[in-house]
């Protein structure tokens, strides 16, 4: 199977080759965490456990990803942006209903915070949402329809204008100036905005802090003009992308000795040193210092799942959905005020 994303063959990141072994796993993931991967990957193959285990991995707009396995493109892991691409795959029959359960913190081994990626001195001093707005500030972020990313990166203006999805008109508000006066590009995924972005377009990328991260520590073999910085917002969203296990896999062992070691200490500190926040307590602790920047109140999916569950089983009858199917139903699905704002280019 290969890249989805563009950047070539994925059986042989760091000139290792990962592709051998009388077992097979097939990882399908969505493009941000693939240089994640490509560390974990080889790690998991110098264990006892892993060392006849070989890998293809495919990598691309975790929507598009997701629409794929549930079309029976082969399979054996799947990591995407948002817990809804998961829950494709259990209406598809490919993935069990108690993904959710089979491993700690819902099956998610790391996530990260949503980021504001600025040019190198932040010529724009671009420090908050509200800067977003300004006059002639031009914002790149993917587009929702395909890219779980996207719905992170939406999500987290919102929540801190909404107060949590309290004030939802004024999160709104906020999400229709932002896509109608400054977002000029529309990327299919994570990746692709930070490509877009290294490009030279754009004054500002809202993304993943691990993409932040990985874009500062490429400063020092980049002319000054590509050199960039990121800020954490004060208010910002916690980001948690989860795995699972595709029934149909002929390779069951394998996918969970794989599963196992993304939780494990040692996988938990390679998350950290790639940039992606670890779900470890100890590792967590451990590693703190790698992750600077202040965050006064970190909103969650939880969080707004306990507003929006009311509201919905009020107008639709019903138990109050939590979680992602509150948020996907009111905000992102075919009828959902985000998706209506991008569906009309921002205009009321």
């Amino acid at each position: 199977m290969t890249a989805a994303c563009g950047a070539g063959s994925t059986d042989v990141p760091g000139g290792r080759d990962i592709s051998s072994g009388s077992h097979h796993l097939n990882l399908v993931a969505y493009a941000t965490p693939k240089p994640g991967f490509d560390a974990i990957i080889p790690a998991f193959r110098d264990t006892r456990v892993g060392g006849d285990i070989g890998f293809s991995q495919s990598y691309g707009a975790s929507g598009d990803q997701s629409r794929k396995v549930a079309r029976r493109v082969p399979a054996d892991v799947v990591n995407f942006s948002v817990e809804p691409d998961i829950t494709r795959l259990v209406t598809a029959g490919v993935v069990d209903k108690d993904w959710k359960t089979q491993y700690p913190n819902n099956s998610t081994p790391f996530g990260s915070v949503v980021a504001l990626v600025v040019r190198q001195g932040n010529p724009k001093n671009i420090r908050d949402w509200d800067d977003l707005l300004r006059p002639g500030i031009e914002v790149v972020t993917p587009n929702p329809g395909s890219s779980g990313s996207a719905k992170w990166n939406l999500l987290a203006p919102f929540a801190a204008k909404s107060n949590g999805g309290a004030e939802e008109k004024a999160g709104l508000d906020y999400i229709r100036k932002l896509v109608s006066n400054h977002i000029r590009v529309n990327p299919k995924s994570g990746r692709e905005a930070t490509t877009t972005f290294e490009q030279g377009q754009g004054d500002v990328l809202i993304s993943y802090e691990n993409e932040a991260i990985m874009l500062a520590r490429k400063n020092g073999s980049l002319p000054p003009s590509q050199r960039t910085d990121y800020v954490i917002p004060p208010q910002t969203f916690k980001i948690e992308n989860p795995v699972a296990i595709v029934s149909t896999s002929t390779e069951k062992d394998s996918a969970r000795a794989f599963l196992d070691f993304l939780f494990s200490d040692e996988g938990q500190r390679i998350w950290a040193r790639q940039g992606f926040r670890p779900v470890t307590p100890s590792v967590i602790a451990a590693t703190a210092g790698d992750f600077p920047g202040r965050i006064d109140k970190l909103w969650t999916i939880s969080d707004l799942g306990k507003v929006f569950g009311p509201k919905i089983a009020t107008k639709k009858g019903g138990t109050a959905p939590t979680g992602w199917k509150a948020v996907d139903s009111e905000l992102f699905g075919t009828s959902g005020a985000i998706s209506k704002i991008y569906d009309a280019g921002g205009k009321s």
